[in-house]
């Protein structure tokens, strides 16, 4: 198992990397079908917390394997196998998802993430035996950290039910260090356009998810309710904020702002509150059904509520880890800000506030497709005279 260049040319997801994120998808959905249970039944003190606890534990083991695959991906039988393994338990940590959520037993997540881990473990060592220097040394620093921090969320086992947030937050920080640690003196050879296209795949698994589980609640509200008039601006608002939401990820190429580490990493990081608020928002335009049908035992406002936050969190998060490094003045800067906080505002109007806040998100991308097309309009124009006045 060797290196991959930074620098190789036409680097592209694999099927077996594509394969390795389907996977995901029922652990995400999972974790968005108990988030809206917590949040129909008002009770958002516990189902965010166990949210953002599960969806952690997802999203950072889709991250170890990415960033690793994007250096050390050499598609042979034992690569295929060791993956394979790690799809194994990604599928047994999506089927404890539900435990963890109601009586915060963390046993099956635990023992799921346990055979996500230690096929991950293999790979490092694996690399490890085919390297020599300080590459072999990183390899090695990767795997200990790992097997560490698989030891320490051995304190949602054993420690009372009090502590486990804060354990939660020790261990979180623990796992992201452990790529600085490792990397310190010598650089994965991990690839820019690779880890982007990644990044960019991952996103548009997540909003599927997000359109399918909107999808299923709108045909069993119907079915059960025959509500169609009530639910279709719900339906128009919500397709209207996923549509934009896409337009608004791939509107940059990124991988031109990977060039370190630092960078990359950052980046990497920030990613967790992309692809957790854009699950969200899937559960949140089901809470919203939920409420205008009465199955809900929230308000309107509450139910409005879980979808601006997540929408609005989505555009914010995108513009502050992502999309600001491409953007050229005041206002292009603003665009995504400003529109944050508009789509929040639209949660006091009630039911409309879904339809509403989809307006926005369109009217944001308008508006940025216009600010972007008009700049390089203006820079010809500014040329075009100052060559005129040259040739006076």
């Amino acid at each position: 198992m060797t290196e991959r260049g930074r620098d190789e040319a036409h680097r592209t997801a694999t099927p077996l990397e594509l394969f390795f994120d389907l996977c995901f998808v029922v652990a995400v959905a999972q974790a968005g079908r108990q988030l809206v249970h917590a949040l129909a039944e008002g009770h958002p003190a516990s189902g965010l917390p166990g949210y953002l606890m599960v969806f952690f534990a997802v999203w950072w083991a889709w991250v170890n394997f990415s960033w690793f695959s994007s250096a050390y991906d050499t598609d042979d039988v034992l690569y295929r196998v060791v993956t394979l393994v790690q799809m194994a338990g990604v599928l047994i940590l999506a089927a404890g998802v539900p435990r963890a959520f109601d009586g915060s037993d963390f046993s099956v997540v635990w023992f799921g993430y346990l055979v996500m881990r230690l096929a991950m473990v293999a790979q490092w060592l694996r690399a490890a035996h085919a390297s020599t220097g300080e590459e072999r040394r990183t390899a090695l620093r990767y795997a200990v950290g790992v097997c560490l921090c698989q030891v320490g969320w051995l304190g949602l086992l054993l420690l009372p039910q009090h502590a486990k947030p804060w354990l939660f937050v020790v261990m979180a920080v623990a796992e992201m260090s452990v790529p600085a640690i490792a990397e310190h003196r010598y650089q994965t050879g991990w690839h820019p356009h690779h880890i982007a296209e990644r990044y960019g795949l991952f996103t548009i698994i997540v909003l599927g998810e997000t359109v399918s589980a909107a999808t299923v609640a709108v045909q069993s509200a119907v079915d059960e309710h025959e509500a169609l008039g009530t639910l279709l601006p719900i339906a128009g608002g919500g397709l209207l904020i996923i549509f934009a939401a896409y337009w608004i990820y791939f509107a940059v190429p990124i991988h031109l702002h990977l060039v370190s580490n630092s960078q990359a990493f950052l980046w990497g990081y920030g990613h967790y509150l992309v692809f957790g608020s854009a699950a969200a928002v899937g559960a949140g335009i089901e809470v919203a059904i939920e409420e205008a049908v009465g199955k809900a035992h929230i308000s309107a406002f509450a139910a409005s509520g879980a979808v601006t936050a997540a929408t609005a969190l989505f555009m914010f998060s995108v513009w502050l880890i992502h999309s600001r490094h491409h953007k050229r003045g005041l206002a292009q800067q603003l665009v995504l800000p400003v529109s944050a906080v508009l789509v929040l505002a639209c949660t006091f109007a009630g039911h409309a506030a879904v339809l509403l806040a989809g307006v926005v998100a369109a009217g944001t991308v308008a508006v940025g497709v216009f600010l972007t097309t008009r700049r390089p309009a203006r820079e010809a124009m500014a040329a075009g005279t100052a060559d005129t006045a040259e040739g006076k």
